[in-house]
């Protein structure tokens, strides 16, 4: 049985990769439209190594007959046309954050909360969560099913593309210009990128935070568990493609190290790769264009009682946004093949 799929916001760095992942995977598609704003309309895309697909208006597009739309183009755009094409009798996925705190919008990674899929028919829209939090909770949840998990400090170094091709654009000029002496002209970013660090991504809230930060907590709440503490400070890096985190957990119960490692090489979509040597660890320039969460320097932590400390890295253009979205529409035809119809 296959299926038309609808990409919307098709010629951005999600798009693109959720384009490549349907066709690597072998999603059974029949037909695939590409969707982006009118001024994109009429470029091609490729889909697979052989299809080219031209572009179509978003505006105007009548999405009647389409069963699955997979949509990354930003939170107003999603607000308007995800619930047209729920209308319209699609099952939407959306990776922006519009939909995701929304009680009756399940919020779903695979690995972590497969059954949350299933309420998808009231709105006929799931939530893909935000890239920091998707690969944190990856890691975490055998680590929570093992000892269950009281609080988390996690310290993100985030890549630029999570801010879209403009922000990889910046980081690649400065750098570039910073070799001939030319001024720092920060646009997409409040500050200079290259060469540097940001503790500051999305806008501030009231009480410090930023909201980056603030959906790491909320997010983990909804999909994992309503009790778990969350503290995260995120931050952006000089680097195109491939988040870290540095994440430290308290538990309910005594967790050793050993067991937290076995736990975690028997996880689904999870590498551990963890030496006590030079390169026995994983950065984010090494996991670009990979599916998985690799988590590496897993360690007790003797500050605390029952604590444990892990690096986690992924690709936040694959993982963390467009390869989490085709495993839900997977699951969703797993599970649902007829889509509620």
């Amino acid at each position: 049985m296959g299926y038309k799929v609808a990409v919307v916001g098709a010629t951005g760095n999600v798009g693109r990769e959720m384009l490549a992942i349907l066709a690597e995977r072998e999603f059974p598609v029949d037909e695939l439209v590409a969707l982006a704003s009118e001024r994109s309309a009429g470029r091609e895309v490729s889909f697979g190594e052989e299809d080219v697909v031209k572009v179509q208006n978003l505006e105007t597009f009548d999405f009647s007959g389409t069963d699955l739309v997979l949509s990354s183009p930003g939170a107003s755009v999603s607000a308007r046309h995800g619930p047209r094409a729920a209308a319209a009798g699609a099952v939407v996925i959306d990776n922006t954050s519009y939909f995701r705190m929304e009680p009756d919008v399940p919020l779903v990674v695979p690995e972590v909360n497969p059954e949350a899929i299933d309420r998808f028919a009231k709105r006929r829209i799931i939530a893909n969560p935000n890239c920091s939090t998707i690969q944190m909770l990856v890691a975490l949840k055998p680590l929570h099913d093992l000892a269950t998990i009281r609080r988390v400090v996690v310290a993100t170094y985030q890549s630029t593309s999570g801010a879209g091709k403009e922000a990889m654009d910046e980081l690649f000029n400065q750098t570039r210009g910073i070799y001939v002496n030319e001024p720092v002209q920060p646009a997409k970013f409040t500050k200079q990128i290259a060469f540097n660090c940001i503790p500051h991504i999305d806008k501030f809230m009231d009480d410090g935070s930023t909201k980056e930060e603030w959906k790491m907590a909320v997010e983990t709440r909804k999909i994992l568990d309503p009790d778990i503490r969350v503290a995260a400070t995120c931050v952006r890096i000089p680097c195109f493609v491939g988040h870290a985190e540095a994440v430290n957990l308290e538990f309910a119960r005594p967790i050793d190290e050993e067991a937290a490692r076995a736990a975690l090489r028997k996880a689904p979509g999870v590498t551990v790769i963890d030496y006590r040597a030079d390169e026995g660890y994983v950065t984010p320039a090494e996991c670009a264009g990979e599916d998985p969460v690799y988590v590496s320097r897993i360690r007790n932590d003797p500050t605390v009682d029952h604590g444990l400390n892990l690096w986690v890295v992924a690709d936040n253009l694959r993982k963390g946004a467009a390869l989490n979205a085709v495993q839900i529409a997977e699951t969703l035809i797993a599970r649902h093949p007829a889509l509620g119809r």
